[in-house]
This record gives C-alpha cells, sequence and structure tokens, in this order.
C-alpha cells in the first residue's frame, strides 16, 4: 500500500460556560401601634416581647425566601431548552449523530423538565452549518453541535454568552481558520485512531480472502483518523501475528482532507447518499475485499447494503454498537463496531450546565477515559475469543500510550507508524 499524506496537527477543543443564580430576600415590616395604648413600662415589655417574634418572623422569612430562589434557580437550570444541529444524515442516522442525540435523550430521562429539538442541516457545508446555528441561537438555552463543519460556531457562541454550546468532533475558530477557546464553548474531539486502529486489528485477524478495506463519507480529520488508525490496526496485525493482508483503496474515491493533502482512502464525497455507498461497497467487493469499515453516517447504509447482498462479507460498524443493522434474513453481518462514545461525554457535559461546573475548554477524549474503543460483548460482534485476546493486549497498551496510532495531525503516517 502506497500512498502520500501530509498531516499538520490541528486541534483543540473547547467549551463551557454556565449559569449564576441570584435572590433577593424581603425584611418584615415592625409593629408599634399596640405600644402607643399602654403605659410606659409596659410599652417597653411590649416591645421587648415583640420584638423577639418579629426577628423569628424575619428569620423565617428570609428563609423561606432564599429556599424558593434556590428551588427557582435549581429549576430554571433544569429546565433548559437543547437543540441538537446534525450533518445531513439526521439524528436518525443509526451512527454519529444519533449517538449524540441518544445522549441528550439520557441526559432528560433524568431531567424532565427539559426539551430537546433535532434541527438538521442538509447541506453539509460549512457556511451553511454555521448560518443554521446563527438563525435558532435566540430560542434555545443550550445548542449541541455534530461535525467538524461547525467550528466557525465562535463568533456566535461570543455574541450570545447565555447560550452555551456543546461541540462534537471540532475545536472552535475564527473568522481566520485560527483555533480557539471560548468560555461558553465545551468542545471535544475523540481519538479516533484508536478505535479505527481495534477496527484494523479485527479486520486483518478475521479475513478469509486477506483484503480489507475502510469506506468514509468525507475526509473531515475525524474521518481520517479512523481511516489511518484503521491502516495501522492492519499493519500491526500484519507485523505482529506474520499476516499479509491488504488494504484496498478505490483510487477514484481517494480522500481529499481539510489541508488539501490526499489522503487516499475510499470516500464517498458524502455523509447522506445511499446509492454511492452501495456503488462503492459493491466495487470494493468485487475486488474481493471480505471485511470492510465504515464510517459513512447514512451513506454507510449504502455499503452495508452490498455486503448483505454479497455471500461472506462482512461489515466493521461505527462510532455505535451497529449489530442490530446487520441482521440479514437468520444471519448478521456486521462482525464488531468501533466506538466513539458520544452519548456518554454530551450527557456529562450537560449535567455540568446543571450544576454550574460547565467550563469552556477543547478537549481529546481517548481510551484512558472509555471514550474509545469496540464492541467485544457476547451477542453483539461475531469476533473469535482468540481474536479478541489479541485486540485487548493491544487496547492496553494503547491506553498507556505505548501504541499511538496515525492521526490526521499528529505528525504520524500509516507508512511511518512503529511502536
Amino acid at each position: 500500500m502506497k500512498k502520500k499524506v501530509l498531516a499538520m496537527i490541528l486541534s483543540s477543543v473547547m467549551t463551557l460556560s454556565l449559569f449564576g443564580c441570584g435572590s433577593g430576600n424581603t425584611q418584615p415590616a415592625a409593629e408599634d401601634a399596640a405600644a402607643e395604648e399602654t403605659t410606659e413600662n409596659t410599652e417597653a415589655e411590649a416591645e421587648t416581647e415583640a420584638e423577639e417574634p418579629a426577628a423569628e418572623d424575619a428569620g423565617e422569612t428570609e428563609g423561606t425566601d432564599e429556599a424558593a430562589a434556590d428551588t427557582e434557580a435549581s429549576t430554571d437550570a433544569a429546565a433548559l431548552k437543547i437543540a441538537i444541529v446534525s450533518s445531513p444524515s439526521g439524528v436518525d442516522d443509526g451512527s454519529f449523530n444519533e449517538d449524540n442525540y441518544n445522549g441528550i435523550l439520557t441526559f432528560i430521562e433524568s431531567h424532565p423538565d427539559c426539551t430537546v429539538t433535532p434541527v438538521q442541516e442538509t447541506t453539509g457545508d460549512v457556511t451553511a452549518a454555521v448560518q443554521a446555528v446563527a438563525d435558532i441561537v435566540a430560542d434555545y438555552d443550550v445548542i449541541v453541535c455534530c461535525g467538524f463543519q461547525f467550528a466557525g460556531i465562535a463568533t456566535i457562541a461570543q455574541e450570545n454568552p447565555e447560550v452555551d454550546f456543546i461541540l462534537v468532533d471540532s475545536f472552535p475558530s475564527d473568522a481566520e481558520g485560527n483555533e480557539v477557546t471560548v468560555d461558553n464553548i465545551y468542545a471535544m474531539q475523540f481519538a479516533e485512531q484508536e478505535s479505527g486502529f481495534f477496527a484494523g486489528m479485527a479486520a486483518a485477524l478475521e479475513t478469509a480472502s486477506g483484503k480489507v478495506a475502510v469506506v468514509n463519507g468525507i475526509a473531515y480529520p475525524s474521518n481520517v483518523n479512523y481511516q489511518y488508525g484503521f491502516e495501522c490496526g492492519v499493519k500491526y496485525a500484519n507485523e505482529t501475528e506474520g499476516l499479509n493482508v491488504e488494504i484496498v483503496e478505490l483510487a477514484s474515491y481517494a480522500g481529499t482532507d481539510v489541508t488539501g493533502a490526499d489522503v487516499g482512502g475510499n470516500y464517498i464525497g458524502s455523509f447522506a447518499d445511499e446509492a454511492t455507498g452501495k456503488v462503492v461497497g459493491n466495487a470494493l467487493i468485487a475486488e474481493g475485499v471480505d471485511i470492510v469499515f465504515v464510517a459513512a453516517g447514512a451513506s454507510g447504509n449504502g455499503v452495508l447494503t452490498a455486503v448483505k447482498e454479497a455471500e461472506g462479507v462482512k461489515f466493521i460498524g461505527c462510532d455505535v454498537d451497529q449489530y442490530d443493522d446487520g441482521a440479514n434474513g437468520d444471519a448478521n453481518v456486521v462482525l464488531t463496531s468501533a466506538l466513539k462514545v458520544m452519548h456518554l461525554n454530551v450527557e456529562r457535559s450537560l449535567n455540568t450546565i446543571v450544576d454550574g461546573t460547565f467550563k469552556g475548554a477543547n478537549v481529546v477524549l481517548q481510551a484512558d477515559t472509555d471514550s474509545t474503543g469496540y464492541v467485544k460483548e457476547d451477542g453483539r460482534c461475531q469476533l473469535s475469543a482468540e481474536t479478541i485476546s489479541k485486540i485487548d493486549a493491544a487496547y492496553e497498551q494503547v491506553k498507556g500510550g505505548t501504541i499511538v496510532p496515525a492521526a490526521n495531525f499528529n505528525g504520524v503516517t500509516p507508512e511511518d507508524f512503529s511502536w
């Protein structure tokens, strides 16, 4: 496998922000009318007796007001209006967008006063994606943005400090494209190359034909990370297990990353083109590929269809456990799935908004926070026990930093990858 890859470092992350509450207390008025009708001594006694309960009443009123204010603040914090702005494949894509959406739904189960509204940006265009956020920013307390195309929301966030943003798969950037940190944006990226690495190992260890492939939607950094990680996983299995597994690429579907560099691979060019996905899937199967790893959103459904219509071909899912999608009559075509645990991290971020600890930051989430991985549970994959044992051993090395797969912008290419 020969390819030229330009890799530059990108990224960082962010986000943030949050809530402050205030309350006011009322003071009870003093009483003196009755005192005027008594003698001076009686008046003094009456005043003394009246002052004590008045002070008690004041304390009770103040405490009641504070409790009411705290309750109101808590209610305000919990009754969040949340929007999720997705890529063209929408929140029911069975993969990337849906996993983020599920994180919100899980949060709402514990905070039933909160609501969520899905907003689908249908083009995938960077300018259109940012405009989609601008169009709704005045209507929501929290906006979750799913995808690299939303990096340009920094200015919107800065102009709307009362709104909190959760940005997934990208770090915010300014008008010149420079990465920035914004107080009310919590931006998370994932080490997709780690999950891709596990998928590559699985494919190399389980293939019968000796030919495997990875298919992506668009060459955004997260997708290139999956591709490079997959290629490193195959390389690792080849060298440690004495294999000679080939990674098949279709020249006409090579990808160009955000810097303009040719990254090879198999890119459909969209996350919402099932027809082209099926064309690419069939072309790879015709080349002898019997295991294909797919990170292409709804476009991946076309590849999955091609796999189901073929004989003896397996599919590796992406982002979420896609085993149920692999049902094919009495059989199942899903070998395993590479995991990027977005739902958990979206839920965690929303909880920080409610508890007041939300802060803006740019973070990269890895195996050491259980944010990357693969599906190995019995009944949810078709990996052999031997394959699982070998991947688990490599997982510990990835988690510990001994194995560092190539990524779009970590300065390592699949060709350079070593351990």
